[in-house]
């Protein structure tokens, strides 16, 4: 698995044609994209291919940008019938991720889909579901639905939903989640050390104060 680049354009046919026969079989929606999309994205280095030992295509997924770079998407993932079930989606999935995270660090990363298998992989990954509304407005990105199955669906709902279910992952947000967990975890430190010296001064106060030894009026509490 790597990162796709002139390499492997002779691929782009086939991971089209897999793509589009792939949702005509789960009778779902996708946005359909060219071989010459694909070989752009390759030629980009904005897409990650898995391939089997012997050289043949096994996974595929790309990066598409939005806003001016605010917005990303993972889309067009997709695994050869052969090697589905193996763990490779979430693989695949995974790395173009990371090359999103990589490129675009300050973007929010989103993705739209039907699929259970991939929001609970994009949920792992730290996606979260949202409104449409806290999506891109780029009407670029939209357009791109127009070749769904369901875009009457989203046109009839005024873009406000669709039978997909949008996720988002956004890094601002994370940061500051980390950032309030460090705080609370250092104050929570402190407030231990404080308490640890109080005990240890309240038990030495005590032990002058009385004869007996400390563990026996320990035992009697």
């Amino acid at each position: 698995m790597q990162v796709a680049n002139e390499q492997f354009l002779q691929f782009a046919e086939i991971i089209c044609a897999e793509m589009e026969s792939s949702a005509k079989a789960r009778g779902t929606g996708i946005a359909k994209r060219s071989p010459d999309y694909i070989r752009q994205k390759m030629l980009e280095q904005k897409a990650i291919i898995a391939l089997t030992k012997k050289g043949d295509w096994a996974g595929f997924c790309y990066i598409e940008t939005w806003s001016h770079n605010q917005y990303v998407a993972n889309s067009g993932l997709i695994v050869s019938p052969l090697y589905r079930k193996s763990g490779l989606a979430k693989a695949i999935k995974h790395k173009i991720f990371e090359l999103s995270t990589k490129k675009y660090p300050n973007a929010k990363i989103f993705g739209l889909t039907t699929g259970l298998a991939v929001m609970k992989i994009n949920s792992d990954l730290g996606y979260e579901p949202v409104t449409y509304s806290e999506l891109t407005q780029d009407e670029a990105f939209w357009k791109g639905c127009q070749s769904c199955v369901n875009f009457e669906i989203l046109k009839s709902k005024d873009r406000k939903n669709c039978l997909c279910t949008a996720m988002l992952y956004d890094p601002t947000e994370k940061k500051q989640k980390r950032r309030r967990w460090f705080d609370f975890t250092k104050k929570s430190k402190v407030v231990e050390r404080l308490t640890q010296i109080k005990q240890a001064t309240f038990m030495k106060k005590l032990s002058k104060k009385v004869k007996q030894p400390i563990n026996q009026i320990l035992n009697l509490l």
